[in-house]
Order: structure tokens, then sequence, then C-alpha cells
């Protein structure tokens, strides 16, 4: 049950020293200046008592409304955000209660990795996954929290026109999980009333379609460009690549670049890159050559199998802390050799983590 009323933990009123006495300091008007301290509680007339009352009904009602806003308002938030977190599973005698999910996405500062172009995919893959089965586990902070890391990134995405992709996804499957959860209010746990919700889920469909109208201008360079390059580098390039929408994509770019992206051997090392060799065997596809269709081959292996995910820099765990923090923040470490204890955390570890 909230505590609703004036917070018995406040300092209490302020007093000032009289030749009476101490006598409680009272805020009777703006034309007192500062001749305050030479009036005693005595010489109040009527007038100046109702000051005082009107004074404390618009206090209450400032302090009200300001509550108000910061408990609607999802753009507030006052979290303590931590270099790194102790992810506790049960009670000791030193230590009691548990982290959890919606506590630890608070503490860490996921807001700020947003901005970091090798950490981007890893907390948009995260926000995904929760978005599937874990929103409802949220507690109330940690689903404010959760909406404004995302629309900051839908604002980064709509500003640097970069990865929009991977926010149509997240979007799109959250909007899928908040109509489950309004329709079906009453046989699922949603923390707030459905009012807010289903604003936040007319705000998704917004970014939705600021996203499906956005159109990335063309950029003009006088310098050298992908095209220049000889087809050897530009090979090269498509080699690095993980994700084969990315090269579908790039390969629309010049006929040169299509011929290239058509490479056998390129959808090859993809496939060997995300699946394993023995999933080859299941569905082997042929060419009316012969040939392997490693192309085919690829879009049919990603419908049964998960692919292998790469993230520029990711959460780490220490196993003889049982820390959880960013690469390049530390923690204090007691172990002798503190780089074996660590593990790298995906977005589907990080959410098996608080699974007790």
């Amino acid at each position: 049950m909230p505590f609703l009323g004036q917070d018995w933990r406040s300092p209490g009123w302020s007093w000032i020293k009289t030749e009476d006495g101490w006598k409680r300091f009272e805020y009777f008007s703006h034309n007192l200046g500062d001749n305050i301290n030479e009036l005693g509680l005595e010489e109040l007339d009527n007038d100046n008592m109702e000051n005082v009352y009107m004074g404390d009904v618009c206090e209450v009602a400032a302090k009200k409304r300001k509550k108000d806003f910061f408990n609607n308002n999802t753009k507030s938030q006052f979290l303590f955000q931590e270099r790194w977190i102790y992810v506790q599973k049960e009670s000791t005698r030193e230590r009691h209660g548990y982290c959890t999910l919606g506590e630890a996405f608070n503490r860490l500062d996921f807001s700020s990795a947003i901005q970091d172009v090798r950490r981007f995919n890893y907390v948009v893959k995260l926000l995904q996954l929760i978005a599937k089965s874990q929103l409802t586990s949220l507690s109330g902070a940690a689903q404010k929290n959760y909406f404004n890391v995302l629309e900051k990134i839908v604002k980064k995405v709509l500003d640097d026109h970069q990865n929009p992709r991977l926010i149509k996804a997240l979007l799109h499957d959250l909007s899928s999980t908040l109509c489950i959860l309004i329709r079906e209010v009453g046989k699922s746990v949603l923390v707030g009333n459905i009012n807010i919700w289903v604003c936040r889920l007319e705000t998704i469909l917004i970014w939705q379609q600021q996203l499906n109208n956005l159109q990335i201008p063309k950029q003009v360079s006088n310098g050298t460009t992908l095209s220049d390059l000889p087809l050897l580098m530009q090979n090269n390039i498509l080699y690095k690549f993980t994700d084969a929408c990315d090269i579908i994509n790039l390969g629309k770019a010049t006929p040169a670049l299509h011929v290239l992206s058509e490479d056998r051997q390129l959808w090859k090392k993809l496939c060997q890159f995300h699946f394993a060799e023995k999933q080859f065997c299941r569905h082997l596809i042929l060419s009316e050559k012969g040939h392997v269709d490693w192309k085919l081959m690829f879009f049919t292996l990603q419908k049964y199998y998960p692919q292998r995910e790469q993230y520029g820099d990711t959460l780490q765990f220490c196993r003889h802390c049982s820390i959880l923090f960013w690469n390049d923040s530390g923690h204090p470490c007691t172990a002798n050799d503190p780089d074996s204890c660590l593990t790298p955390v995906s977005p589907q570890h990080f959410i098996d983590l608080f699974k007790f």
C-alpha cells in the first residue's frame, strides 16, 4: 500500500531564536521581507492567518501536482546508475532478498549504452527479448525506464537514419505483446492503469508510422566511394558481413555488388558461421546443376535454428564475485586471476540470470 501522506522522515519545522525563546519559523507573505525575525506569533491578525492557510494549501497542491507529474511522466527517470551490480539469487545471513530483472535493468546504465555503436544492437536485442516474454515481470519503475530507453532509441534512429530495420522488428514484437496483454486484461498481470498501457500502445504505433515514413537522404560525396574500390576489396568487405539482409540490400546498390552478393562461397561462409555442420546434412538443398544452393539453404536453416549472435561489446559476468558489469567499467574482483572468471553475457543469458 503506497504511503500518500507527508513523509515522517522529513526534517520537520524550521525554528528561529528570539528573545522569548525558540519559535517556529513560518512563511507569511513576500511583503514581510527581512523583518520576519522581528515578529511574534501573537502579532498575527486575521488577514495574516488567512494568508498562512492559503499558503499551506497552495504548497500542498504544488507538491501533489509535482508528484503526479513525476509519477505519470515516463520521461522522468530518477534512477541511480551503477557501474556494476551484485546478482543475488537467494537470501543469506549477510544479505536478504534477491536481485530481479527489473532492478538490474534500472541500475545498469542502458541509456548511455545505446549511444555506443558497439552496444546498440546488444541493447536492442535485450529490449526485444523482454518485450516477447518478460514485460509483465518488470516493476512499474522498470517499465518506465524501459519505455524511456526505447524512446531514446527511436529518436536516435530517426536522427541518424541507422538501423531502422532492427527497431521496426522490436516495435512489431512489442506492439503484438501489448495487444495481447490489453485484450486479455484481467487474465494477465499489468502493472498500472489500463489507460496507461493503451497510451503506450498508441505511442508505439506512432513510432512505427514515423519509421515507415523515414526517408534516408542521398549522400553526395566528392571523395572515394564503395563503387570506386577494386572488386577484390569490395568482395572482402562483403565477407565481413554476418547479416544476410545486409548482403542482399548492399547487392541492390550497383550491378557489380549484385554479382558479388550472389557468390556461392560467400553464402557458404555465412552458413558455416551461423550453423553447425550437422544441421547442413539435415537440410541439404541442391541446385539444378547438382551444386549446393548455399543461399537458399541459409534461409531454410534460419527457419529451424537460431542464428549465431555477435556483438561489439556485451555485459560481463564474474563467476567468482557474482557481479554483472559493462566491459570497460570493471569491478572490484578478489580472484587471483580475474580474467579467467569472466563470462560474456548474451541478451538471453542476461534474462536467464534472473529466472529463479
